[in-house]
This record gives structure tokens, sequence and C-alpha cells, in this order.
């Protein structure tokens, strides 16, 4: 069975049958997924950031440069990243909605560089901070703009795997980090952190220049007016060009008047995110998602791995950047493996499983923490350690790649920018409290601090069991069936049934009910 391929010799889109295709046989497909790489470089660029500054803190000559900043400056330092961020987000969508994809992604890398050259040259705390501030302000412009390129652009048979990816691919920047900063610290002087922060700005140059070569969404252009442009973009990516392709017919259809509807019966406001009950229960979805992927413990070890390792007896610096290479590696190992079971397992019971692995792992590892701090035995301690792999491999199962992916996959377009914006809202906010509180946390409860992770983690699993749904094999435009029930999905006499009570919702009349009724769905 060749990757990407289901054991199913069929995928469905709008009620329509496809035979399944093997993408790196087709040419189009094969150049798209090529050229989308570029733009999965925003996730990798957000991973670097991470693992670089847990790799600087552990830098006697980070610390020397900045006269050993406090654990106070250290948390503001580390917070300000996901401050920059939260200031960025109110433009976010609308760039990515007013401009283009492409564009957003772009301007998110151009700040990014700044931000970067500032931090690579920063001789003090305030300036250091300052230029973090100015990359996470890039960093939310392109994360708010590269997975809706993504989703949007990718074959309907791939789009799971591919978008479940560009979340994990936060680690493979997180392992370039960590081990860039391994090479580095031998280094006598400040080129140690100031050689691993130079090389933070690599990927946002790269797209800055090649995410042009990839092509605009077709959702986006389509919305614009842009039809024609639209349906050479779908021919040439997903049927080497044949515009007269079946696949491509419905595809254009099924966007094109989903669009056409939801402009004239629905807002793209923010207010449309909590008017209908389905997409209120798309938005406790959204804010699970940006919380639990930040608040489970993990947020600990991302960003203060020298104070878990330091509480765990491993103060050597180079074991530490060790472990955090290793660790990094078995992520994205993990992370990676299991966007090609997505659709195989589902994106429920991997939650489910994940979730349930992070609680028992955890108490473990508080356990392990506890019996080190108290008896000093090494077992103990390296029991802990063992217990911090385990818990990542648990987390990777699902709350690294389908953070993104599954966020993207249930919001419909008009509020697609808006609903990603209010998740990255909510991972900002958690990141914030993570990295501001941890360190003052870790130094005046030590292992105790764990217990709260214990209990938080038992109430992510309740709401995941109540308020997560299964979308596997599922076409983009019709998952809006899971929220909204089956009259999201219009066909004959629903379609016009539909497109009256939206009519007679916004006070409007509808013209052609027939017309309604060739498409798939209306309210997504």
């Amino acid at each position: 069975m060749a990757i990407w391929q289901s054991s199913k010799s069929t995928f469905e889109v709008a009620g329509h049958e496809f035979p399944r295709i093997t993408w790196y046989k087709e040419p189009g497909i094969r150049s798209l997924y090529v050229l989308l790489l570029f733009a999965v470089l925003t996730s990798a660029t957000n991973g670097y950031d991470g693992s670089m500054m847990n790799g600087l803190y552990a830098l006697d000559q980070w610390k020397d440069s900045f006269d050993h900043p406090s654990d106070s400056a250290r948390g503001l330092i580390s917070a300000i990243f996901p401050v920059g961020s939260i200031v960025a987000l109110p433009i976010t969508p609308y760039i990515a909605d007013g401009f283009g994809r492409r564009v957003g992604v772009t301007i998110g890398c151009i700040f990014t560089v700044i931000g970067v050259v500032l931090q690579a040259i920063g001789h003090n705390v305030p300036m250091f901070t300052a230029s973090r501030f100015l990359i996470g302000f890039g960093v939310a412009i392109s994360h708010g703009s590269a997975p809706l390129l993504i989703a949007e652009l990718v074959h309907p048979q791939h789009r799971a795997i591919f978008t479940t990816i560009y979340n994990s691919t936060w680690y493979f920047g997180s392992i370039v980090a960590a081990w860039v900063t391994y090479g580095t610290f031998k280094i006598e002087n400040a080129w140690a952190w100031r050689i691993p922060s130079i090389g933070q700005a690599v990927p946002s140059l790269i797209q800055i220049v090649a995410i042009w070569l990839v092509p605009e969404s077709p959702r986006f252009l389509i919305a614009k007016g842009k039809g024609e442009k639209a349906l050479h973009v779908l021919a040439k990516a997903h049927a080497q060009g044949n515009e007269e392709s079946e696949l491509v017919k419905v595809e254009y259809e099924e966007i094109s008047e989903t669009i056409r509807l939801e402009t004239e019966f629905e807002s793209n406001g923010w207010a449309e995110l909590i008017r209908t009950k389905g997409n209120r229960h798309r938005l406790i979805i959204l804010i699970a998602l940006g919380f639990f992927s930040q608040w489970s413990g993990n947020g600990l070890f991302s960003y203060y791995m020298t104070d878990v390792l330091e509480g765990a007896g491993v103060t050597d610096t180079q074991t530490q950047l060790e472990i955090n290479g290793i660790l990094n590696i078995v992520n994205f190992v993990v992370a990676v493996t299991m966007c090609f079971f997505i659709d195989k397992l589902g994106r429920r019971p991997l939650f489910l499983t994940a979730t349930a692995g992070m609680l028992g792992s955890f108490i473990i590892w508080t356990i392990c923490a506890e019996r080190y701090a108290k008896t000093r035995v090494q077992a103990a301690a390296s029991a802990q350690i063992a217990f911090v792999f385990i818990f990542y491999v648990f987390y990777n199962s699902a709350w690294s790649g389908l953070l993104v992916g599954y966020g993207v996959e249930i919001l419909p377009y008009r509020i697609r920018a808006k609903g990603l914006t209010i998740m990255f809202l909510a991972i900002d906010l958690a990141l914030f409290f993570n990295t501001y509180v941890n360190p003052v946390a870790l130094t005046a409860l030590d292992w105790k601090y764990y217990i709260v992770f214990d209990c938080w983690i038992a109430f992510e699993l309740f709401v995941v069991y109540w308020f997560f749904i299964e979308t596997r094999n599922t076409a983009l435009e019709e998952i809006a069936k899971y929220f909204d029930g089956d009259a999201a999905l219009v066909g004959g006499a629903a379609a016009t049934e539909k497109a009256q009570q939206l009519a007679a919702r916004s006070g409007s009349v509808v013209s052609d009910p027939e017309k309604s009724a060739q498409v798939v769905h209306t309210n997504i």
C-alpha cells in the first residue's frame, strides 16, 4: 500500500465517489505538495523558537551576556513572545481574508526577520525582550495564514494528513534549534547564543521568496470574484491541468455555491462565532484545543527544561542539551508517524487515547519527582525523565498535529480565519501564563506544582469526551453536518427548505430554489 493511501479504493466529495490516487504518481499533486512545504516552514519557525530559548537558558554565555536574569526576567522574556502574538491576532484574519494567504505569510515573515536581527544583536534584557515581541507578532500573522493555505489547496483525499503534518513540523524546527545550540555551547563567548538566534531567521527568509511559488487558495480567489483563476488552480493542483475533470468541477461548484450562499445569508463577523448552536460548539472545541495544547504540562518542559531537569538531578549543561535534542527527535518521529493514521483511527479516539495516556504518565511523573525530592534516589530521577518521554509520546499522538488540522477543518470558510484566530488567542494566553508563571511556581512549589497539571489533564479528558466529535473521511465543505445537522447538507427539497430558512432569518428571498438545491450544503 502506498504512503498516504487508505485501504478504501475510493473517496467521496459532495456525494460523488472518486478513485483514490497515489500522490507521488500525479505530477500536479506532487509539485503542489513540494511547494506547500514552504508554507509548512511557518510551523517549523515557531518550533525553533521554543527549543532555542530552552537551549539559551542552559548556556552560561547567554546568562553572562544578560547579567544572569532572575526567574521573573526570564519569565518576561519568554512571555513577551505570546504577548506579541496576541497583539497581532486582531488584524491577522483581515490580512488573510482581505489580501490573501500568501500575503499574510509574507508580512509575518518580514516582522519575524526584523525581530530576529534585533534579538541577535541584543546586549541587554529590554532589547532582547523587545525583539521577542516582534518575533511573536510576525509568527502570529504567518501562522494565521499558512495552515489556511494548506487546507484549502491540498487534495481532498490528503487534507487530514497534510494539515496534521503542518503542526507536527513544529518539532523539525525544534530539533534544528536544539542541536544548533548543542553545537555552539562550547564557544567561549556570546556567539554561543548569537549563532542559534541568527538561525531563526532562515525559514522566514526562505518563505518571503518561496511562498510566491505556491498557488493562492482557490477558496480565497472565488470569494474575491476570481473564479477562472480558482478553476485553473484546482485543475493544475488536482487534475494535471484538466479543467473538465469531474473532481475539479465538483470541487469548484461546491466551493462556489457554498461561498455564494454564505455571503448571501450569513455574516462573517466575529458575532457569527456564537450565533448558532453549531458555531458555539465549534468555539468550545477551538478554545479547548488552544488551552489544552499548552496547559497539559508540556509547557513546563518546552520552555523551562532546565528547571525540570535540575529538579530531577540533571545539572550538567551538556546532558541537558542532549536530552533536549533527543526528546525533540522522538517527538518529531511520533507526531509525523501519527499523521498517517488520522483517517484510519479517527480524531476522537486519538484525542481520548492521547489525553488519557498523558494523565496516567503525568501522575507517575509527579510521583517520581516527589520520591526523588525526598529520598534523592537516582532511580526515581531516571524514572521521572523516562515518563517525560512517555508523556510526550501520548501528547504527540494527537495534540501536536491535530491542533491545527482539526481546528481548520471544523470551521466553514466564512469564519475559518477568525475561528483559527480565536484558537491561536487561546494558545497565546496559555503560553503567556506558562512562560511567566511556570518558573516562579517551580521555584516556589517544586514537584508540588505538578499536581496542578494532574488535576487539569483530568478536566481535559472530561471536555474531550463530551465535546470532541469525529470528522474523518469527510470532505472539507461537508463537515458542517456534524455541527449543524443533516440540514446543513443541501440536496433536493432539503436544499430549498434550508435556503428558505436562511432567507427568512435574514429577511431575504430565495429567487432560485433549484440552483440552491444543486449545492452540497449551505450553513457551514
